[in-house]
């Protein structure tokens, strides 16, 4: 599970707002959010496993991340790392809409993809059909399709929406908007595989278990000058800030 709120032309100063909790096993290693010694212009954190990353941003305002998607279908040790989709993105020179169209989807596991810049923001998922060029407005993802309707992409959306009504945006609010661990009500509960109590846990923003939850928080602002922020807190199995690192720079033309 995963989460991701984005607010694309909806702000005065921040023409582009996203914030995203990355959930994963406390077990898997990660490399924290830095400047990448062999992309030296990508900022990112990095999975040590599959050797790919779930959120990224380039120094020419190029920005990307993917989720993957809950379904029945078994993984294979033939499909390509959906993290290489990220940086697919931020090394080329296409649009977002036509990066989107060069993918092999069936190479994949099942996964949501959103890249963009500052101005144009396109989005991908391989359970369905096409792409989608995202016009301005304020978007949730999580382990579904786009807006799929979950209680914490619904939720997550509203405090969104109601931090750009109240001109209350910065990287603080964001932080505390994506630290929410109130759970969906009982009754919105899908088991499925899982055990109740884990089924119910995961329903949160912010997901608080002893070996799978939230281990970062990242937030991404860019200003209307050209000016980025990437900002990471990362968690512990408890729940508990363990480290944080904050990043700025100005968009190369």
């Amino acid at each position: 599970m995963c989460l991701i709120v984005l607010s694309f032309g909806q702000h005065p100063d921040y023409p582009l707002i996203l914030a995203a909790n990355r959930d994963e096993f406390h077990a898997r290693p990660t490399q924290d959010a830095h400047w990448w010694p062999d992309k030296p212009d990508v900022v990112g954190g990095r999975d040590l496993q599959a050797g790919g990353t779930w959120l990224a941003l380039q120094k020419r305002g190029r920005f990307a991340t993917v989720t993957n998607f809950r379904d029945a279908q078994p993984p294979s040790p033939k499909r390509r790392s959906r993290g290489h989709l990220v940086t697919g993105f931020l090394e080329c020179n296409s649009s977002p809409e036509d990066y989107l169209g060069t993918i092999d989807e069936d190479a994949y596991a099942g996964f949501n993809l959103i890249v963009g810049t500052a101005s144009e923001v396109a989005y991908l998922s391989n359970r369905e059909d096409g792409t989608r060029e995202l016009s301005p407005g304020t978007y949730g993802l999580s382990n579904a399709l786009l807006d799929g309707p979950w209680h914490k992409v619904e939720s997550s959306k509203e405090k969104l929406s109601s931090l750009l009504a109240a001109d209350s945006v910065n990287e603080t609010s964001l932080m505390r908007l994506m630290n929410d661990r109130d759970k969906a009500p009982v009754a919105e509960v899908e088991r499925g595989q899982h055990k109740f109590a884990t089924a119910h846990a995961i329903t949160a923003p912010f997901i608080v278990l002893p070996d799978y939850g939230t281990r970062c928080t990242t937030v991404i602002l860019a200003d209307k000058e050209g000016h980025w922020s990437f900002a990471e807190r990362r968690f512990d199995p408890a729940g508990e800030l363990t480290g944080k690192s904050r990043f700025t720079f100005a968009a190369k033309q």
